[in-house]
């Protein structure tokens, strides 16, 4: 890892950062047009405006999934859609980004189906490329043409799918250290109960809700490691209604499904026309950096890998400034033509 890490396609080379905020400068530092919005243009459909409380459930075809979106009056940036990882939802990204990207793009932070509000849906929900599918009809019900994809762990899978099979909603993805490739070691001993037909349903409502409280925090801050937990990160992400039963039945079903759609799908990612970065730690015990973001950065035509030294698997909380930069970048990226995506414009 001391050596520089690969990069393809957009112009900064990928390195190893021992500063979050002076790569920040680095990327906000490349040439690009600077862009002047109409604050009149209207959404195209579903301009209702800005979302309260947690959001709001639209049927997407048979189901519900339920999104939270805050409209700018003077947007400098294209439409940002937000898909959370694993065990949690739409509040996740929330507590990350609102503060500082409120204002400057609409924002559409999306609960995956089986999540937060979201419904289940039928059972291809559990594989990214249908939650891909969901999402972009969302966008379209949402008055959003096109948007930066900002995708964590396993929602950096969902924004893969995206990228393969909706490229006309895709302006660029930020991959924040996504889980995208087979994995050796299998799946956790409790997902594979969980996920069972009889016993997992047992499993699931004798054991998880009252175990899961007692492992929560000790659960998250593994996550967070070697990095510190926000003291009110537990709470603000309402993570205690990932142990509620059918969550974490669904969850363990989805990671499970994960695996086998990474073999099944890896080898088109080399296929993704759109401008990506790629943003992990080197210390991310979760999503090995080395199995996924670098193997990423190889085979994406136009991708940039950028790797924080000493970082673990929340470079949203805790390299959020890093993040926004690249969102930066990306909007200015050749190929994005970021200036369409702007619906009504």
């Amino acid at each position: 890892m001391e050596e520089l890490l690969r990069s393809t396609g957009l112009p900064c080379c990928a390195v190893m950062v021992k500063s979050k905020d002076q790569m920040a400068v680095s990327l906000r530092d490349q040439p690009g047009p600077t862009r002047v919005r109409d604050p009149g243009s209207p959404l195209v459909g579903g301009g209702e405006g800005s979302d309260t409380g947690r959001g709001r459930r639209i049927d997407v075809g048979g189901f519900c999934l339920n999104s939270l979106r805050l409209l700018a009056d003077r947007p400098d940036l294209p439409p940002l859609v937000f898909i959370h990882g694993a065990s949690t939802s739409l509040l996740d990204p929330l507590y990350a980004f609102r503060s500082t990207l409120e204002g400057r793009a609409h924002l559409l932070f999306v609960d995956r189906p089986g999540h937060g509000l979201s419904d289940h849906g039928p059972d291809a929900n559990i594989l990214p490329d249908a939650q891909g599918h969901a999402i972009a009809r969302l966008m379209a019900l949402r008055g959003i043409d096109r948007a930066i994809l900002v995708g964590h762990s396993y929602g950096g899978a969902v924004a893969a799918a995206m990228a393969l099979d909706h490229p006309e909603r895709v302006i660029g993805t930020l991959f924040l250290a996504p889980a995208l490739y087979p994995w050796p070691g299998g799946i956790a001993w409790y997902y594979r109960t969980a996920r069972a037909r009889i016993l997992g349903a047992l499993f699931c409502r004798l054991v998880v809700p009252w175990a899961g409280r007692l492992a929560m925090r000790a659960a998250a801050q593994g996550v967070f490691s070697p990095d510190p937990m926000p003291s009110d990160y537990l709470k603000a992400t309402r993570a205690v209604e990932a142990v509620a039963p059918a969550a974490f039945r669904h969850n363990a079903r989805e990671i499970s499904a994960l695996l086998a759609w990474t073999e099944r799908t890896h080898h088109r990612y080399r296929t993704i026309g759109t401008p990506s970065v790629i943003i992990t730690g080197t210390r991310d015990d979760v999503v090995s950096p080395e199995l996924h973001s670098q193997r990423l950065a190889r085979e994406l035509p136009q991708a940039e890998l950028i790797a924080v030294n000493g970082l673990g698997h929340k470079p949203d909380v805790h390299a959020t400034e890093l993040a926004v930069a690249a969102i930066e970048k990306l909007a200015r990226a050749p190929s994005s033509n970021a200036d369409e995506a702007l619906v009504g414009e």
